[in-house]
């Protein structure tokens, strides 16, 4: 059961990994500061699991799973102190608060003391720990020899620091943050701070206990254990801290690409019938939507490309189309957007059928859109009602509108 406990901490994390990715490529050095830390926490976690160490232990030398695992959780923790120092921007006061500076300036001396900290960290790994034998448990193991007291005190230095800084900064934000779920989520994210800093005092303290009054080897697996536990669920809270506050963000996004899927149809037919009013050729519903282009960009061009397409709808579209697809829809319970359906969609009947006029229909109705998310939901009723007119009744308006405008033409003034 706890082994299954490591794997879930170790997907746990990699999953918030994975999910934050993206800021690689498109966020600024806060962002990737962020990510590098749970990638680096997610490698970590995966060098504690049994399947892992199995196939490490493969590499002929011994104990290197822990030197791995100690390596990964140093980067890791200096990405958190970037991030924290990075998370007040540049600062344009006089007098720049203490704890910003503070923090500004360990996380600036972390990148050197990291470096010095693994060189030392390595050397201290190849010459005072015993590895004579594969350990198991690497601390079960060798609990007890002064060498590894010394080894697992200097990886601690950094865990201690980070912890001890983020769960300050974490918990003053927490209370400042005027957003509920924001508040939430830092006060998770301190907490687990201030267990991450209890857990950087007590491991290393336990392993010089063991030096100085030797222990059982069952009453060192049973704090070790303890504390094993202590820190999976430390990791749990993190994750869940950090993923509150992006809860709003999720919510918009699916919003977002629900609404590019809505327009699809609307959009691909104009799109088709109209070449060079998209940046490039559409293709199909799926390739489209998992474009790398960032979704919000996406729902901005399209809205544009479904407006200038309609613009030139209006030099094919009989002269009253309008006015005609408003009379057809004027009994449904939704007819403006359906009107609007109706005059596209038998707009594009015409272009096949007719060669541009000089001049321009009746143009669509005015509406009040306020922003491009208004304008989308507008488009997303369109393009529910525009799936739902038959090829036969777009004909049957193109007709009816080309015979108005006929009769008006041919009757006297």
């Amino acid at each position: 059961m706890f082994d299954y406990s490591k794997y879930l901490t170790a997907i746990v994390m990699t999953a918030i990994a994975v999910w934050r990715f993206p800021a690689v490529r498109y966020g600024d050095f806060h962002r990737r500061a962020l990510w590098g830390g749970y990638a680096g926490f997610a490698v970590a976690l995966w060098l504690y699991t049994p399947a892992v160490m199995d196939a490490v232990d493969r590499i002929p030398v011994v104990d290197l799973d822990a030197l791995l695992r100690h390596f990964a959780s140093t980067a890791a923790t200096i990405a958190a102190l970037t991030y924290v120092a990075t998370s007040y921007g540049k600062s344009t006061e006089a007098v720049v608060p203490r704890h910003v500076a503070v923090s500004r300036w360990i996380a600036r001396a972390s990148y050197k003391a990291g470096a010095v900290g693994v060189t030392l960290l390595t050397v201290l790994f190849f010459t005072v720990v015993d590895r004579r034998v594969q350990s198991q448990d690497f601390l079960i193991d060798h609990a007890g020899q002064w060498g590894v007291a010394v080894y697992m005190t200097v990886f601690y230095f950094f865990p201690l620091v980070t912890a001890a800084v983020c769960g300050y900064q974490w918990t003053r934000a927490a209370r400042q943050a005027e957003c509920t779920s924001m508040r939430i989520g830092l006060g998770l994210m301190g907490i687990a701070m201030w267990m991450g800093l209890v857990h950087s005092l007590a491991r290393p303290g336990l392993l010089w206990v063991a030096v100085a009054f030797p222990l059982s080897p069952s009453a060192v697996r049973f704090a070790v254990d303890a504390e094993s536990i202590w820190m999976d669920l430390l990791f749990l809270i993190v994750a869940v801290g950090a993923s509150i506050p992006t809860t709003r963000a999720v919510a918009a996004r699916w919003k977002t690409w629900r609404t590019l899927n809505r327009i699809y149809p609307l959009w691909f037919d104009l799109a088709e019938a109209f070449p060079g009013t998209s940046l490039y050729p559409p293709g199909r519903r799926l390739t489209e939507l998992l474009q790398r282009v960032p979704i919000d960009v996406r729902l901005d061009r399209w809205t544009q490309d479904i407006a200038d397409a309609c613009e030139r709808l209006r030099y094919y579209a009989p002269r009253d189309l309008v006015f005609a697809a408003e009379d057809v829809t004027a009994s449904y319970s939704n007819p403006e957007p359906a009107a609007e359906a109706y005059w596209i969609k038998a707009a594009l009947k015409a272009v096949d059928a007719t060669p541009a006029r000089v001049d321009a229909s009746a143009p669509l109705r005015e509406k009040p859109f306020v922003d491009t998310e208004s304008e989308a939901a507008w488009l997303a009723r369109v393009s529910a009602a525009y799936s739902d007119i038959s090829e036969d009744q777009a004909q049957e308006l193109l007709v009816y509108a080309a015979r108005v405008e006929f009769e008006a033409d041919q009757s006297p003034v």
